[in-house]
This record gives structure tokens, sequence and C-alpha cells, in this order.
């Protein structure tokens, strides 16, 4: 069965975590998105494994609760995609009712934070998430970003690329670490308007706009360019020289 993405906003705004259940007990989920946007929370939900792993590769979620057992693609698999082919660092907490050894290890091998086996309390739930978002913040804390000659300073919020200061407007400078941090992962539109300005995007064609002080920021006064529009999938980073298809627009 497939299902289609369902979202509940939060009653209440108390930095909400984005959250992304994937599982096919409609119950379960149904239980699981009303406590989480309860206290909260941001949920969105998929009832099969390649529903889960399209959400969790094309939008930015703080946390995935993943069932094991899932149609068309399971669990295990929908993991190893997501770190190995799609290269998203997004915590994911196992959901499955499996409480062996081996079943543990094969989860976390294919690359789950955590694990929790069936029955569980929805606060124990909660509690989980919490510690996967404050650890996996930990993890991208203020630092250095480098993409070939071009770094930046998240702490300082300083731009410079081969040596020379560069000065960017402050939603360019978003779109900027965005694209660092994803680097060499291409980044779709829809991709960049959530990060940038969450569900609520401007309805004109500000992306663009913003795109292009960035570029002309980190790329117009150099010889390569670093920033790639790939036409129709979205935008990347990168070291090497861009393709003639890549280039930008």
């Amino acid at each position: 069965m497939h299902a289609s993405p369902r979202r509940i906003q939060p009653p209440r705004k108390s930095s909400p975590l984005k959250i992304l259940v994937v599982g096919d007990n409609p119950d379960l989920a149904a239980n699981l998105i009303d406590y989480l946007a309860a206290h909260g929370h941001i949920v969105d939900a998929a009832g099969d494994g390649l529903t889960g792993l399209h959400l969790a590769s094309t939008l930015n979620f703080d946390v995935v609760l993943l069932d094991l057992i899932l149609p068309g693609l399971d669990g295990i698999a929908l993991c190893r995609r997501l770190r190995e082919n799609v290269g998203k660092a997004t915590p994911i907490l196992m959901l499955t009712a499996r409480d062996t050894l081996d079943d543990k290890v094969i989860g976390l091998e294919a690359g789950a934070d955590d694990y929790l086996v069936k029955p569980f309390a929805l606060r124990e739930v909660a509690a989980r998430i919490l510690a996967l978002a404050r650890r996996a913040q930990a993890s991208v804390a203020p630092g250095e970003l480098h993409v070939a000659d071009l770094c930046f300073d998240t702490a300082t919020l300083r731009v410079t690329r081969a040596g020379r200061d560069i000065a960017l407007p402050p939603i360019p400078l978003r779109m900027l670490e965005a694209l660092m941090r994803a680097a060499p992962r291409v980044l779709s539109r829809k991709e960049m308007e959530r990060t940038i300005w969450g569900d609520t995007p401007p309805d004109s064609d500000a992306l663009r706009s913003h795109l292009h002080l960035l570029r002309a920021g980190i790329d117009k006064p150099f010889d390569r360019p670093l920033l790639r529009t790939l036409r129709g999938l979205g935008w990347q980073m990168v070291a090497s020289d861009p393709a003639d298809d890549g280039a930008p627009s």
C-alpha cells in the first residue's frame, strides 16, 4: 500500500524539529504523528519505502523514524540507499519488532543511528528523537567549510576565496552554507527553498535572485566557477571544472 505524505502542523511553536515517520502501520503512524505534533514538532509521513526514500532524499529532516518492514523497499535497503547513494546524514531511529542482537547489528551497519524495539512508549521515542537531534547539531557545530579554495567560517560568518574576503547578504550566505555542507551532492530547488524559508517560500522568483548574488560573490571574480547549475535538477558546489551541460545560467 502506498500512502501519500501527511503533514500535521504543531499547535504551538517551540523550536520544532522536522521529523519523517516511515511506516505502513496506519494506527502506529497516527499515534506517533499526533504525539509528536502535540509536542511542537512538524511531522511528515510515508506509508512505503520508496515514498520514504524520496522524502528523506529531497527534503531536510532533523530525524527519520524508520520501520524495518515496509512495502516496496524495506527499512534496511532504504537506510543503505540514503547513506551510500544519496549521502544524507540525517539521524535515523529504526523501529522494529525484531529484537535479536543480529537484527540490531544489521540495522546499525546499514546506517541507522539508534534502534527501538516494539512495543515502545511514545515518551521514549520522543526522548530518543531529541537525543539524536542534539547529537547531530553538535556534529555540525560552527567551524570551517571548504570547497576548493573557498572557505566559509560558520562561527564568524567570514567567507574567503583564494585569501580574498567576500561579502554576502544573509540569504545568499545561508544558501552557501547549505551548498557547502551538501557538496558535492545536488540540492534541488524544493530542498533549497525549504532550507532557506521553511514551509513558506516567497511567491516571486526570489531564489534565482539570491543565487545570482551568491554566484557574483564567490565565482564571478575568479577564473574557475564552483557553483554549478544542473538544469531541471538543482545546484551543487564542486571543486572540479564544471561540465558543459551543467554550466551556470
